[in-house]
């Protein structure tokens, strides 16, 4: 199971009016492609209609905001709801979203983390993740760790469990809150610019498998099976840097999928 990520409408994700990195890949190339889910296929969304789940999606919004706006305070803005209205998309893949877990939770501790790890490692069985999720009082502020899923384009940084429109449980953060965090994991460590952040989404991240040459009758492709650990985290936290950059320009919520 892959995990892909998406910035863009609700409406738009739930209609599947959006194609994944590997799918725009597929097709740039003009190969066949065809995405399954633990849902299920991409085709039942049509049954509905793009404009019933936009109806959907802005009730469940509006009722959502209700709850959690500030007592105290004016309310939380409502984002724009739209079958089609840009969306952002990349593929960090497990392996380097889990590297980045990794590595924040060793800079928060201050303590050295594996320079490789393996192809379809569990990130949630190292020790570092474990101490770090012990620490309640340190991992409390850390939508990223605690496991969130989703962030709402809200600039007051906030987390919480709630129903998302599809009645699934999930743990919802806002844009502003994975910002700041963002923020912090680059103050700890790498100290990095913006533009030198973007530029990790092309010059960090999974090294090329690569076919045999002449000497290898039998042309099997050459499979990775470790990684850099500090490189997939760059990968990984610039495709989330890109998403925070475009979900509060373009007013959008941040969905990990897979």
């Amino acid at each position: 199971m892959g995990l892909d990520l998406y910035a863009g409408p609700l409406t738009r994700y739930y209609a599947h009016n959006w194609k994944t990195a590997a799918q725009q890949m597929a097709e740039a190339n003009g190969w066949g492609y065809h995405r399954i889910t633990p849902q299920g296929t991409d085709e039942r969304a049509e049954e509905i209609g793009a404009d019933q789940i936009q109806a959907d999606v802005e009730q469940w919004r509006d009722a959502l905001l209700e709850a959690i706006s500030p007592k105290d305070g004016a309310p939380d803005e409502p984002w724009p709801e739209s079958n089609e209205k840009p969306y952002y998309t990349d593929k960090p893949d497990w392996d380097a979203f889990g590297a980045l877990l990794l590595y924040t939770a060793a800079e928060v501790q201050r303590e050295p983390f594996p320079l490789q790890v393996e192809k379809n490692w569990d990130f949630t069985a190292y020790p570092l993740m474990q101490q770090m999720l012990e620490d309640t009082e340190r991992v409390r502020s850390w939508s990223l760790l605690l496991g969130a899923t989703w962030w709402l384009p809200i600039d007051r940084p906030l987390y919480f469990k709630a129903p998302n429109p599809a009645g699934s449980d999930t743990l919802i953060a806002t844009t502003g809150l994975l910002r700041m965090e963002l923020e912090h994991i680059n103050a700890l460590g790498w100290q990095a610019d913006e533009e030198t952040i973007r530029s990790w989404t092309e010059s960090e991240g999974y090294p090329a498998d690569t076919g045999t040459d002449a000497s290898d009758p039998a042309g099997d492709m050459q499979e990775h099976t470790t990684y850099d650990t500090e490189s997939l985290a760059k990968y990984a936290f610039s495709i989330l840097w890109r998403a925070v950059e475009f979900s509060q320009r373009e007013q959008v919520p941040i969905l990990l999928d897979y």
